[in-house]
Parts: structure tokens; C-alpha cells; sequence
């Protein structure tokens, strides 16, 4: 299937790294047993590692007791105190409608 015009112009960045000669014959050989190009191997490793580093930061784990206690202030909100009511007419004064 020949590549269109569209495929092209995603791939027009480049990455450039050197590797040690058992790095790179890992890689080949793991590419060899997806029969897939080695490019193309490369491509999806990255982003797949991409997207998981991302999502591991991106992520927040909260233990059962922090995930009640967030879903109860969502569902029962303590009342404004004085510096939230003081942020609020603050930010009334300062926004024109």
C-alpha cells in the first residue's frame, strides 16, 4: 500500500540516537519476530512508552479512604468561609459581563 500524501507529512520530524552494537541486534531481533520493519518497531515502542510515562504522570492513585473523602466533599460541600466569599466577590468585581 503506498504511503499518501497525508502519511508522509506526518513523518517528516526525525529522531537520531546512537545504540551499542547488542542494543541495536535486540531491537533487530525483536522486530524480526513481529516481521515488522525496524522502523516501524522503533515507532511503536516509543510511543507506546511515551504514552504510558505520560499517563503514570498525568495519573492520580488514591487509596480507598482519600477516594470516600473526595467523593463526599464532591457530594456534601463544606459551606464558603470568608476568604472564598472574599474570592468571589472579588472575582464579581473584577469580571465585566
Amino acid at each position: 500500500m503506498a504511503a499518501t500524501k497525508q502519511d508522509r507529512r506526518l513523518r517528516e520530524e526525525r529522531l537520531g540516537f546512537r545504540v551499542d552494537e547488542p542494543t541495536k541486534a535486540l531491537i533487530e531481533r525483536a522486530a524480526q519476530l513481529e516481521r515488522r520493519k525496524l522502523t516501524d518497531f522503533c515507532m511503536t515502542a516509543l510511543t507506546d512508552a511515551a504514552r504510558r510515562t505520560i499517563a503514570e504522570h498525568e495519573t492520580i492513585v488514591l487509596s480507598d479512604r482519600d477516594r470516600a473523602v473526595f467523593f463526599d466533599t464532591l457530594v456534601n460541600p463544606p459551606a464558603p468561609n470568608e476568604r472564598l466569599q472574599r474570592a468571589f466577590a472579588e472575582h464579581q468585581r473584577r469580571v465585566v459581563r
